[in-house]
């Protein structure tokens, strides 16, 4: 168990996927500046279950993703991160705020990787790539290059399929790879009936 900090948002974090971040709120402009000085600049993400990402007053996931800063560029009065998601955690107990969100948490077991999986992994990226293209609103392109390694790309896939928070954070609680790749077939062929 290691307290670390935490940046509640609207939306999941995968692990081996990227994710841009807008931070402009001071306690987070802080926690930005104090990792650009440790060697290990990481950070939890967790999804915001109900409330807002500014101001606090909301309930946080108990499952959330290890972020990587990968770069950092500040603005005016914005800073602007990418970050990549690492290995899941489960949050023990949340921490004083003050200065930003912090919590204890415990690493979840990293999922495996098994090449039997691999006509399911298949038949899951068809459904995620037809969905793109025919989403409304997606937030991914359906062309979007995933990872040469089996195990990232399973993620990939989760992070990408054009489903709401909700979903998304079904899928990272999953516990194996199968499981986690039929839930992505099964979430996205249920998407697209209500499209």
């Amino acid at each position: 168990m290691s307290a670390r900090p935490m940046f509640p948002l609207g939306s999941v974090l995968f692990p081996h996927t990227p994710l841009p971040l807008r931070v402009f709120e001071p306690r987070y402009l802080t926690m930005i500046g104090r990792l650009l000085d440790d060697d290990d600049p990481r950070f939890g993400v967790v999804l915001i279950e109900r409330g807002h990402e500014v101001g606090g007053g909301d309930r946080r996931s108990a499952t959330g993703t290890m972020a990587r800063l990968v770069s950092v560029s500040a603005g005016a009065e914005v800073v602007h991160a990418v970050v990549v998601g690492t290995e899941r955690f489960s949050v023990d107990e949340w921490i004083d705020d003050a200065p930003y969100p912090r919590a204890e948490i415990t690493p979840l077991p990293d999922l495996t990787w098994n090449d039997a999986l691999t006509p399911l992994r298949t038949e899951a990226e068809a459904i995620v790539r037809r969905a793109l293209a025919r989403a409304p609103e997606a937030r991914w392109d359906a062309r979007t290059e995933l990872s040469d390694e089996p195990l990232a790309a399973a993620w990939q896939l989760a992070a990408i399929a054009p489903l709401g928070e909700y979903d998304r954070y079904a899928l990272l609680r999953s516990t194996t790879t199968g499981g986690l790749l039929r839930q992505v077939i099964d979430l996205t062929l249920e998407a697209e009936l209500v499209w």
